[in-house]
């Protein structure tokens, strides 16, 4: 079984390695970890202090968390805080938030990047959070004890709570201003120390699993919150790009700007050269306003070559996925266990189908932009991003310096998705501020953002499914035909060994292919799709593999159950069995499953004619941080082949839960993204170029279209898992299989159109 690898480089922050030093600084109390780059000299010089890796208390005893997440509106920095006031005993309204720079002291204690995705960042957050402040507590409780005129050992009997430390047998207690004023609080933890720290249980919280009003709220309803957008810097000017119509491989032939100097305030029009291969073929034009900037973008005359993918098209890409799929030695294995062809030869029924899923846009309401100013020998980025230590990469790239140049500010995301893992609008601004001189902002619109998304990549799947004479799933043969986003970063270690030794394969592409089903014969095939890979350059889209590797697991499941005879429920909890590695995981998602169906009243009601439910559970993402998750889907589907969801039950099993509302609000949302995928959501190529420009041709999910959505979250106190993604990957499937349970059409191909359902229910 393969293991994905999260490091993402050779100085991955290493907590069995390092002291937590807490201190008192010229602006209060801060706290972080000893070999973290400007830690130790923030205690031992205060006048250079910095905001810590965790967080700051300051004189007045107000405590900003420093997230080192992109926050998209999930909320992820209060939840940082949130877990930081749990263990520190402060008070919910005396808590703040501050984002990161792309300073490598900010790096994930466990992937040693900046990077938000995966719903990883509660998961590996929760306990280093957790430890940080503990570990402030410890500090603050023997500073008070000093100020107190308590003996050392008194510090056991004081009380932390609501930002006051209190003495009940003496009556004396100080806030944590005081404290932090008092300059007593200093303090450095072992990382044995660090690791003793005896953490609170689940029944002693007090914070963690309560709804507190989320920290940015306020200012993003007051409009003081500041997002990329937003960014204005004295004497900067405004680029508009114009990209050629073929995505990628293009070059620019010529550039006549004749026309757009008579448009007012007109700059420079830049033709990009971008050493980063980010971009191809792309310029900007640069003006005063960006409405001018937009008026001499479209008065450039551009000649174009396409390149080698200009005559590509959606259906070369799933001819080549087929071509491929054929081979014998295409691809790497992601897993190899048994020998399933020998199990397919005498297996008593064979199954075998083919899955597809089309190219998907993210469009975030807030289109890609960044801002650029060089200020000596410094760049200086303004924007929101998801990948702060690769795209301040990108941006040195872009300008032709050294990565330590690069100073992002990170700003609020407008919506991210995976997209602004990406850092393409940063090449333009980058090299229109070096072209002419001044700073620089840089905004899309939204055909240069559809046109030119890293998307989730078309994809193509064969899987082949063997059962004995009793209907026992006894081998499963799947390959998996894309392109490969995470190889396109040129990060070696994000990268995993296949188990066939051939070398590293995007493990993004297969994950979730390798479930939790106890099936004794298992391949899966990882097949880069190359065509693809370099003709619709692809990136992480919410969910990523498990949102298209889950659409043919789970339906072929209940492909099987349907031929043998078997009710699809049951015959996933029979294969949920635990057997051998899947102990553990196995147990949590047939629980999960069983939660849905109950929620849903699976299996004690009689439908109308024409409607069905059908069911789907996963344990997306990675399956080594299994979110346990499962939907039973109802649905009407008339004679004209059209479908109407009723409804979508989806339980989720999230270890333990940091804000009960907003896990809910990150469900909901999940299951909408995936609803949205399942049944509208389709982008196609042509002649090398996007099709969809605008939301009038790619059509994602309307309010008029949302379900009744019943959720049902179990919170078991186990380590915490992500809630951002995991709900996604099981609603097609879900969609699907109740489809055919409702008209007996059996869709293999998302989105599922009516088109494609009443030409499977006459089939």
């Amino acid at each position: 079984m393969n293991k994905h690898v999260k490091t993402i480089t050779s100085e991955t922050s290493d907590l069995s390695r390092r002291s937590f030093l807490v201190g008192t600084a010229a602006t209060g109390l801060v706290l972080g970890y000893a070999g973290v780059p400007g830690i130790g000299e923030a205690l031992a010089a205060p006048s250079n202090f910095e905001p810590s890796v965790w967080y700051a208390i300051a004189p007045d005893g107000l405590v900003t968390v420093t997230c080192g997440k992109a926050d998209m509106g999930q909320h992820i920095a209060s939840t940082m805080a949130q877990i930081v006031c749990e263990e520190l005993g402060a008070k919910w309204s005396d808590m703040r938030v501050a984002l990161a720079s792309n300073d490598p002291k900010f790096n994930d204690p466990v992937l040693g990047a900046q990077i938000t995705g995966g719903s990883w960042s509660t998961m590996m957050n929760f306990d280093a959070m957790s430890r940080a402040g503990a570990a402030g507590r410890m500090a603050l409780t023997e500073a008070a004890a000093a100020a107190m005129g308590l003996p050392p050992y008194f510090k056991d009997q004081l009380v932390v709570r609501d930002s006051m430390v209190s003495h009940p047998k003496s009556k004396k207690q100080m806030s944590f201003a005081d404290i932090v004023k008092s300059g007593k609080a200093t303090k450095t933890f072992t990382p044995d120390e660090l690791k003793a720290i005896k953490l609170k249980t689940p029944d002693q919280y007090t914070m963690i699993g309560v709804s507190v009003p989320q920290l940015d709220i306020p200012s993003k309803t007051n409009g003081t919150a500041k997002y990329g957008i937003d960014v204005m810097i004295p004497g900067m000017a405004y680029g508009a790009v114009v990209t050629p119509p073929v995505r990628y491989g293009a070059t620019v032939k010529s550039v006549d700007d004749s026309a757009a100097k008579n448009v007012p305030g007109f700059i420079k029009a830049v033709i990009l050269d971008d050493k980063t291969q980010t971009t191809s073929g792309w310029v900007v034009a640069v003006a005063n306003t960006y409405a001018n900037a937009k008026k001499a973008a479209a008065a450039l005359k551009i000649a174009y070559d396409g390149g080698p993918n200009a005559k590509v098209s959606s259906q070369s890409l799933l001819d080549e996925a087929r071509r491929l799929q054929k081979l014998d030695d295409s691809g790497q294995f992601f897993v190899k266990d048994g020998d399933p062809a020998a199990a397919l030869g005498t297996a008593a029924k064979v199954l075998e189908a083919e899955y597809t899923t089309s190219i998907n846009i993210h469009a975030p309401m807030e289109p890609m932009n960044a801002t650029a100013e060089f200020k000596g020998d410094i760049l200086h980025i303004y924007s929101g991003n998801q990948f702060a230590t690769r795209s301040g990469a990108i941006a040195a790239g872009a300008a032709g310096i050294d990565p330590k140049f690069v100073v992002m500010h990170q700003m609020w995301l407008g919506g991210g998705f995976g997209r602004r893992l990406d850092a393409d609008m940063m090449v333009p601004a980058v090299q229109a501020a070096k072209a002419i001189g001044k700073p620089v902002k840089v905004i899309y619109t939204r055909e240069n953002d559809m046109t030119m998304d890293f998307s989730r990549p078309l994809t193509y799947q064969k899987v082949k499914a063997g059962v004995d004479g009793d209907g026992k799933l006894v081998a499963l043969s799947h390959d998996v035909v894309s392109a490969w986003p995470t190889q396109r970063w040129g990060i070696p270690d994000f990268l995993t060994p296949s188990v066939d030794k051939k070398g590293p394969l995007d493990s993004f592409t297969v994950n979730g292919s390798d479930f939790f089903y106890t099936v004794p014969n298992h391949y899966v095939r990882a097949i880069k799709n190359e065509m693809a890979h370099n003709a619709t350059p692809s990136g992480q889209l919410r969910s990523v593999a498990p949102g298209w590797t889950f659409w043919a697991v789970e339906s072929m499941i209940d492909e099987i159950a349907a031929a043998t005879g078997k009710d699809p429920a049951q015959y996933r909890i029979s294969l949920l069995d635990g057997a051998g590695k899947n102990d553990g995981g196995a147990q949590r998602l047939r629980n999960t499953l069983l939660a849905a169906m109950g929620l849903a009243g699976y299996g004690t009601k009689k439908l109308p004619k024409g409607e069905g439910m059908g069911v789907a559970c996963v344990s997306s993402q990675e399956r080594a941080t299994a979110s346990w998750t499962a939907c039973v889907a109802h649905v009407a589907v008339a004679p004209s082949g059209e479908v109407t969801v009723k409804k979508l039950t989806v339980a989720t099993d999230v270890g333990t839960q940091v804000h009960p509302d907003n896990i809910r609000a990150q469900v909901e949302g999940a299951a909408m993204w995936g609803l949205s995928l399942a049944m509208y959501e389709k982008a196609t190529l042509k002649d090398g170029g996007i099709e969809q420009t605008n939301f009038d041709s790619y059509t994602p999910l309307r309010m008029s279209q949302v379900p009744e959505v019943a959720i049902a979250v179990i919170a078991n106190g186990e380590k915490a898992t992500g809630v951002g993604e995991p709900a996604v990957t099981v609603i097609a499937p879900a969609i699907g299989n109740a489809i055919f349970n409702a008209s007996g059409a059996r869709v293999r191909a998302l989105p599922i159109t009516a088109e494609a359902v009443k030409s499977a229910m006459k089939a």
